[in-house]
């Protein structure tokens, strides 16, 4: 207990920025599925099992369309195509968490990602345990948000639009936090030359999957090189 105790206090701090983000978020994917004629059970029950809030605004759609399961299936998989580079990423890094892997396969999102790969966890608390509360945190922030929503989406008569910038100036914070954490900057210029790059050949639309194609395919030819330099260095 003492163990989960440490862990959960480690790992609250961390999770602050995304509480604020996923409320806002949360809220208005609430508010959105009110006004589109779907009770609170919905909003509720889709975000404490599906957990991904691009799906989830998507599913509203398809909830309202015609019954497609395959064009759902496709959907699903080519907006959260991200998750597979994610999930590579975290191979060592999930080892030896016994039954709390699972969960964090589960709960593997955007922000949880940014967190529990590059956290400076203390020696005395189990990381284990440090990321699966920041997981279920997350988590919790994001199904509270949308319950909310939901629930008093009928009351709550404010301006959403812009709020879902949160999310990209936290992300700005964390990558300048890496930046400044890290010895080398070579892997971040290659991810935002190789970003850019595919942004020119294959516009907004569609450089999202080649661009962390690229990046894990140069990452990967020049591991052995980087590990090197950091060495050194």
């Amino acid at each position: 207990m003492e163990t989960r105790k440490k862990a959960f206090k480690a790992a609250f701090p961390h999770t602050i920025p995304i509480f604020a983000g996923f409320w806002f978020l949360g809220l208005t994917y609430g508010i959105y599925m009110h006004v589109s004629g779907f009770r609170f059970l919905y909003p509720m029950l889709m975000s404490l099992t599906i957990f991904a809030g691009s799906v989830e605004f998507v599913t509203v759609d398809m909830l309202l369309g015609a019954f497609h399961p395959l064009q759902a299936l496709a959907m699903t998989l080519m907006i959260n195509a991200r998750h597979l580079f994610y999930g590579i990423s975290m191979l060592d890094t999930y080892k030896n968490t016994g039954r709390k892997k699972a969960y964090l396969i589960f709960g593997l999102c955007d922000e949880s990602f940014s967190i529990n790969y590059t956290a400076n966890v203390p020696p005395d608390v189990d990381r284990g345990w440090f990321m699966f509360f920041v997981t279920l945190l997350n988590h919790f922030y994001w199904f509270s948000g949308s319950t909310l929503g939901g629930l008093f989406g009928s009351l709550i008569q404010f301006d959403t639009e812009g709020l879902d910038f949160v999310m990209t100036a936290m992300f700005v914070v964390i990558f300048l936090e890496q930046w400044l954490k890290d010895k080398t900057h070579t892997p971040a210029l290659l991810g935002l030359g190789l970003s850019l790059l595919c942004l020119l050949l294959f516009k907004a639309d569609g450089f999202l999957i080649p661009a962390m194609a690229s990046i894990l395919a140069v990452l990967m030819l020049l591991r052995s090189p980087l590990e090197r330099k950091v060495r050194t260095q």
